[in-house]
């Protein structure tokens, strides 16, 4: 089961999930985090950002991994996720850069940097909280559609949709986004102790939907997350408006402790 937190707006969904990483932070300050890239994501670093110069919230210790990459892009290149999370959190904050990590998306053998990105996360000791934007089929990560829910770290192909939504990234032609990426398994997903997923707006409402209400299936790798013993959605009213059992969530989230404490003291 997943739990579910509705906020009125997708400020306040921003503000809950950049919380409950600086909890994470403060309770454990040698924590790893597994990273998402997105524009739902970077109103979340931004309050990160500012937690770090208002607060002093400490990353020295922390290591991330962030993931997924595209393939054939660059670290150094503006369409990179390396490039994204440098601008929108790592150099903002006093994180070590030597303990970041992007799958490699450029390079000679992309099936062997992938299989050691995903020893990389073992030797680590796993991943404490995992960060997800949710893509419009349902995907988390890069796991298109069909992905194996054991799947680990690997190269996969882009389904046409996700190349869509991307292609303001590539000058807004979706035809420049390339066809393949580097991503974490879904399987390696729910390998992390805990999972934050975040979702805002009417585009992802279905999607939403099919993760938390729907069958466990390929098609919609989100869906996985039902399996994950410790997996909390933060969604806006929008993304919630498809959810047929919204009256037994706005009862969980009246009854149930975790959710009344994240309601009550993740505000500010």
């Amino acid at each position: 089961m997943v739990k579910v937190l509705i906020c009125e707006t997708a400020d306040r969904v921003a503000d809950v999930a950049a919380r409950m990483i600086a909890a994470q932070v403060q309770a454990r300050a040698d924590s790893t985090l597994g990273l998402a890239t997105g524009r739902t994501m970077e109103a979340i670093y931004a309050r990160l950002v500012g937690l770090h110069r208002a607060e002093a919230l400490d990353f020295a210790g922390c290591s991330t991994f962030n993931l997924d990459e595209y393939a054939g892009v660059a670290p150094e290149c503006e369409q990179s996720y390396r490039f994204y999370m440098n601008q929108h959190l790592f150099s903002h904050v006093n994180v070590n850069l030597t303990r970041t990590h992007v799958p490699a998306g450029v390079g000679p053998d992309l099936d062997l940097s992938a299989a050691a990105y995903e020893s990389a996360i073992t030797e680590a000791g796993g991943i404490d909280l995992q960060l997800l934007g949710l893509g419009e089929n349902g995907h988390i990560g890069f796991n298109e559609p069909l992905s194996a829910l054991r799947s680990r770290t690997r190269i996969v192909t882009l389904d046409a949709t996700t190349r869509e939504q991307n292609a303001a990234m590539f000058g807004g032609n979706a035809l420049d986004v390339p066809t393949q990426a580097v991503t974490m398994g879904v399987g390696t997903i729910l390998d992390a102790r805990s999972v934050l997923l975040v979702a805002n707006g009417a585009g992802k409402a279905n999607a939403v939907r099919a993760v938390i209400e729907g069958p466990v299936t390929s098609i919609v790798s989100g869906s996985a997350l039902q399996f994950h013993p410790q997996c909390l959605a933060i969604l806006d009213e929008a993304a919630a408006a498809g959810l047929t059992q919204r009256p037994m969530i706005d009862y969980l989230m009246a009854h149930d402790p975790e959710l009344i404490h994240l309601s009550e003291s993740m505000s500010g």
